[in-house]
């Protein structure tokens, strides 16, 4: 080989050794490129900047988290320096659940049961446990379920028995789909067993006709409120006792709220969605939002739009808001919400026996 030969192959063996460095050097900046997103909202917690959450909750929830979201931000900021905007998301809770476990990119979950969590669980995005990371059982707040009426409450309604009759007309959201009706569905079971030396037969044959009296059947609690207040279809509305303190304030002497003589302690629970906050990089952001739920402050929020803090003290402070001496069963009552759900909601189950509509 000349000598020329050997400086023509020397100067290829460089060309190519640097075109292999860069091309290397490409594909690693490439590669660290997501890990440097998903990082990002976990760096500008640390340094200040901006980080976003996104809150999939249930359906009559908006303006408790519109305000709640103000305040976690400002609490957030003064404590770390970094800037917090919180992404809401609202439906029927089980259609949010569903949503979740198909890719909504939820940070958190905010929903009506334990059980629409334990389906995100289920699915491998939250972790086991999720239920005993926050106090009483995730549940920050809770609520339960009455019945709102028209002025003057012309059916005479006062408790179950009276949304059988012949000629009521109910507006009450989908058990498959609304936290709220399933609530409100158990609470019916219970109140028809206590009146029938513990029936089932005779609790079935109760459920099916309240069922009969339903005229419009909502995916959501929302949409029954909407139904209801502002369509001014129905006789009674059976929904959560936040819509119907809700409705009363907006809509002064139009509406009362009937408080039946029991009813259920529903327990609305949150809870980090796991994979999703550890991709996102706000895994720490995430655990706090939820934490600060129990707060003195967001409490009173909670009282405010409605829900019963779980902090009994400050509960007492909203007496005359809430009726604290309600007969309220609990989701225990029925073997927790695995045992309920597939006794009364599952494909086949209870309520499609009794609901042919």
């Amino acid at each position: 080989m000349n000598q020329s030969t050997k400086l023509l192959s020397s100067s290829r063996l460089r060309a190519a050794i640097a075109f292999a460095l860069v091309t290397l050097l490409a594909f690693t900046l490439a590669g660290c490129g997501s890990s440097a997103s998903s990082s990002a909202s976990a760096s500008g917690a640390a340094s200040g900047g901006k980080v976003t959450l996104t809150n999939v909750s249930y359906d009559p929830t908006r303006e408790l988290y519109a305000e709640y979201n103000t305040l976690f931000a400002d609490y957030y900021k003064q404590k770390t320096g970094t800037d917090v905007e919180v992404v809401q998301s609202h439906g029927g809770s089980g259609k949010q659940a569903r949503s979740v476990t198909e890719g909504a990119d939820a940070d958190v979950v905010t929903l009506a049961l334990a059980h629409d969590i334990t389906l995100i669980e289920d699915a491998g995005l939250i972790d086991a446990g999720w239920e005993s990371r926050f106090d009483l059982n995730s549940s920050p707040y809770t609520s339960t379920i009455v019945f709102l009426v028209r002025k003057d409450n012309p059916k005479n309604i006062h408790d179950w028995d009276d949304l059988v009759k012949q000629g009521v007309e109910i507006i009450n959201p989908s058990p498959k789909s609304s936290g709220a009706a399933c609530w409100g569905f158990l609470a019916a079971w219970n109140y028809a067993l206590e009146h029938n030396n513990g029936s089932e037969d005779a609790a079935k044959k109760f459920v099916a006709d309240l069922y009969a009296n339903v005229t419009v059947m909502d995916s959501g609690a929302r949409g029954a409120t909407t139904t209801f207040v502002e369509n001014g279809q129905g006789d009674v509305l059976v929904d959560w006792e936040n819509e119907a303190i809700a409705s009363v304030a907006a809509y002064p002497g139009e509406y009362e709220i009937i408080t039946p003589s029991s009813s259920i302690l529903a327990q609305p629970s949150v809870a980090v969605v796991d994979e999703n906050a550890k991709k996102d990089g706000v895994t720490e952001v995430a655990k706090e939002y939820l934490e600060y739920l129990y707060s003195d402050d967001a409490q009173r929020i909670e009282a405010k739009n409605g829900y019963r803090p779980s902090n009994e003290k400050i509960l007492k402070e909203y007496a005359d808001q809430f009726d604290l001496d309600i007969k309220l069963c609990t989701i225990d009552d029925f073997g927790g919400w695995n045992a309920a759900y597939k006794k009364f909601f599952d494909d086949g189950a209870i309520f499609d026996e009794i609901y042919t509509k």
